[in-house]
């Protein structure tokens, strides 16, 4: 029964996974690009970069199987599905830097809020590309 339930809900959690170790290159590179590109500019940069690892991840691991078409289609049709959950996890972002001072001091709090509030469509939306994607 656990391993029939772990295994219906395995994609979800590989999805985690790989959103939780993102949140860590998005940290990461936010930490690297902050001091030139600002709150902003930087967290542009660093979503960019965690988003390239979900992809990776999630095409190698989560969703793994045979694939059909352009890998470089794939990825961008990946990442403009992705802009839309970005969207979601950066206003939630600049929603806590402007709200909390705890925040502005240390934003990778923030970053930690963004994804998680748009880790639902994010899931969906990847879920329907890489499944969809197979041959």
């Amino acid at each position: 029964m656990r391993f029939a339930l772990l295994q219906r809900f395995r994609s979800l959690i590989l999805f985690c996974v790989s959103g939780g170790l993102a949140l860590f290159v998005d940290i990461g590179v936010l930490a690297l690009s902050r001091p030139w590109l600002g709150n902003y500019g930087g967290r542009a940069v660093s979503f960019l970069a965690a988003a390239t690892f979900t992809w990776l991840f999630n095409r190698n691991i989560t969703f793994r199987g045979p694939k059909e078409g352009s890998v470089l289609k794939e990825y961008l049709s990946y990442l403009s599905s992705m802009l839309v959950g970005g969207a979601i996890n950066y206003g939630a972002y600049a929603a806590s830097l402007q709200a909390f001072e705890a925040v502005r001091t240390q934003p990778a709090w923030g970053v930690a809020i963004g994804s998680l509030v748009g880790l639902v469509f994010n899931y969906l939306s990847a879920r329907r590309i890489m499944k969809g994607a197979r041959g």
